[in-house]
């Protein structure tokens, strides 16, 4: 396993090529004509002997939308965490905007979260909060100045559809609304990339759905979404761009599910074949 060495990215390297992300901000135009996210021959490993993922080949334009599916344990959560930098690619490269994530300061990582919006599966909402307050927190952090805060967040909350719901404590929402602040957290600061992983995994089939549609209207915005599931009903419902992960490797599924199931039986089939000649299993 070859581990990347060398010196990192520094903030000043980081902030102005990020910066351009801003609402209202000058685009340079050579930054903002390559994909959003780039991954080169990407490895990672947690055991020595055993890559969660490997050689994983990938870009994404702005704007697109994304499914990424495979089966649970196959590295969809880890490729999200690689990207807003939770974990260090091993191998190869992850180019966020032309920038090497894995390159990247200790120092600049809250710079490249700036124009990331994570969603998980449990929500991670703080219960005791308000529902402004879970929104809010992000700006807070960036010390905006607290008209901008209040104006930022009843947008996003009247975009996940819970406008005039910010005095309400989180604990006493739905799942589904839950999920819906969760979505305003992440679409609050405007960012570039949005990464939603299993978001529906502990809802309802029709909040499933729901909260997917949400999803596509902030794509319409001109956000690109990484939507990380297993649901094969929501796969089957939306004829977006499929990647598969399956045992740490990626392929595109460009005929859909019909695809991912065909090559399954294919390599069923060969290590049947591979079985029988060998006595093994």
């Amino acid at each position: 396993m070859t581990k990347r060495g060398g010196g990192g990215e520094t903030i000043d390297n980081v902030i102005r090529p990020f910066s351009f992300f801003r609402s209202g901000a000058r685009n340079d135009t050579s930054t903002a004509q390559k994909p959003i996210l780039v991954l080169e021959d990407v490895f990672k490993y947690f055991r020595e002997d055993k890559p969660v993922l490997r050689g994983v080949n990938l870009t994404v334009e702005r704007g697109e939308f994304v499914f990424i599916t495979g089966p649970s344990g196959a590295g969809k959560s880890t490729l999200l965490q690689l990207i807003y930098r939770k974990h260090t690619v091993d191998e190869g490269r992850l180019l966020f905007c032309g920038r090497d994530v894995g390159r990247l300061t200790r120092e600049s990582i809250p710079f490249l979260r700036r124009n990331l919006g994570v969603v998980f599966q449990d929500f991670k909402v703080i219960q005791h909060w308000t529902v402004f307050e879970n929104v809010a927190a992000p700006l807070e952090i960036l010390s905006m100045p607290s008209r901008l805060v209040r104006s930022r967040v009843a947008e996003a909350l009247e975009r996940v559809g819970l406008a005039g719901r910010g005095v309400d404590r989180t604990s006493s929402l739905s799942g589904g609304e839950q999920q819906r602040v969760a979505v305003a957290r992440a679409i609050v600061t405007e960012p570039a990339l949005v990464l939603a992983d299993e978001p529906t995994g502990n809802l309802d089939p029709q909040l499933a759905l729901d909260i997917l549609t949400l999803f596509e209207e902030i794509n319409d915005s001109g956000i690109t979404v990484l939507f990380a599931t297993h649901d094969h009903s929501l796969l089957e419902a939306r004829p977006h761009r499929l990647v598969v992960i399956d045992e740490g490797r990626m392929f595109e599924a460009r005929d859909g599910l019909r695809e991912w199931a065909g090559a399954t039986a294919r390599e069923e089939s060969h290590s049947d074949i591979r079985g029988l000649r060998t006595g093994v299993r």
